[in-house]
């Protein structure tokens, strides 16, 4: 199989580790890349010295078409989220099934033109959640799913970490996160929450966010972002409540959700499952101790080469890309006009 990676930054040079790892000299790995940074940055994003062309054996272009030209059968688009629509657009038209990072786009340019093209030409497309092969998310899904606690009445979400820790190798004053050209900010950045609560309860209704530029932090985005979703569960209402910051140390990511017959705390820093329900009174509690964050990636990669195979839908297909980029964008549109945005054709989840 011949591979194509769209920007051997930290994410990019994660899934040519991750291809290595999963086909190994079966894979002819070949990049596009612009900026050409000779460095390594590894699984625990230290930068050391070396070669990444060297050290995966990684044919490197200048130029797309150059790379396109050589036929991969797959790409990867690891690049700023502001371009990858007209990235992935070029991949499909060249016979690439793709890999995009999330979130899937900045803005909504260009998606119908995307969407038509994959459905003309039968490529596959699949968004880079990772989160949807985390353990505690996917026992989270299963206890929402069996309706372990009866009748949902309230989700709490947040997730915050320091952005200038984030990447310790580069000024975070000029990663993309801190970028408002590139899709940085919390909402998009951090949209793997809109994603797993979009897995769980479908789209919102209506969708509040007060926010902004908050902290001392060097950036030109916001850093602070906190959404109340109304979401239709059941043929009730649903309050689902997303906290997100550049600012919190040390980090956290977690998820509560109650129902009347309990509630149950997801805890991704601890690797955690908590489910309280009376009787009995002791919390039932699920652990993953020791378990590797890369693990999600493989995952991810590993389904994505089983769809491209199989030619069967992949778990995060481009329609849920599409779903959560409409969730933060709408988020972003609140918190800049103030207004309560309404969600057209939302689907209720039962």
């Amino acid at each position: 199989m011949t591979a194509l990676i769209i920007g051997l930054g930290a994410i990019g040079q994660r899934h040519a580790r991750n291809l290595r790892t999963l086909l190994g000299s079966d894979a002819s790995i070949l990049a596009y890349r612009v900026r050409g940074l000779r460095h390594l940055i590894t699984p625990q994003l230290q930068l050391v010295e070396g070669d990444v062309e060297g050290e995966y054996g990684i044919q490197v272009f200048r130029d797309l078409g150059a790379a396109l030209a050589h036929n991969p059968s797959i790409a990867l688009v690891c690049n700023p989220s502001s371009i990858h629509v007209p990235t992935a657009l070029a991949c499909v038209r060249a016979g690439c099934d793709v890999f995009v990072e999330k979130p899937l786009a900045s803005d909504v340019a260009g998606l119908p033109e995307l969407k038509r093209e994959a459905e003309r030409l039968r490529r596959i497309i699949m968004v880079g959640f990772q989160l949807r092969f985390h353990p505690c998310v996917i026992a989270l899904q299963e206890l929402v799913r069996r309706r372990t606690l009866g009748r949902l009445l309230a989700v709490r979400a947040t997730v915050g970490e320091y952005l200038p820790g984030w990447h310790p190798y580069e000024d975070y004053r000029r990663a993309y996160a801190a970028k408002a050209a590139l899709g940085g900010g919390v909402i998009l950045t951090q949209i793997h929450e809109f994603d797993y609560l979009y897995s769980l309860f479908g789209l919102p209704r209506r969708v509040w966010t007060v926010g902004g530029h908050l902290s001392d932090l060097q950036v030109e985005v916001e850093d602070v972002a906190s959404t109340l979703m109304e979401f239709e569960y059941d043929t009730r209402v649903l309050p689902v409540h997303l906290h997100q910051d550049y600012v919190q140390r040390p980090p956290g990511r977690s998820c509560e959700v109650i129902g009347t017959d309990g509630k149950a705390l997801m805890d991704l820093a601890a690797l955690s499952l908590t489910v309280h329900q009376s009787p009995p009174d002791v919390p039932a509690v699920q652990r993953w101790d020791g378990w590797d964050r890369n693990e999600a990636f493989l995952g991810e990669l590993r389904h994505f080469l089983e769809c491209v195979d199989s030619r069967r839908t992949p778990v995060v297909d481009l329609e849920d890309g599409i779903a959560s980029l409409r969730m933060a964008l709408a988020a972003k549109e609140s918190m800049t006009t103030g207004r309560v945005i309404e969600f057209a054709h939302a689907t209720p989840n039962s």
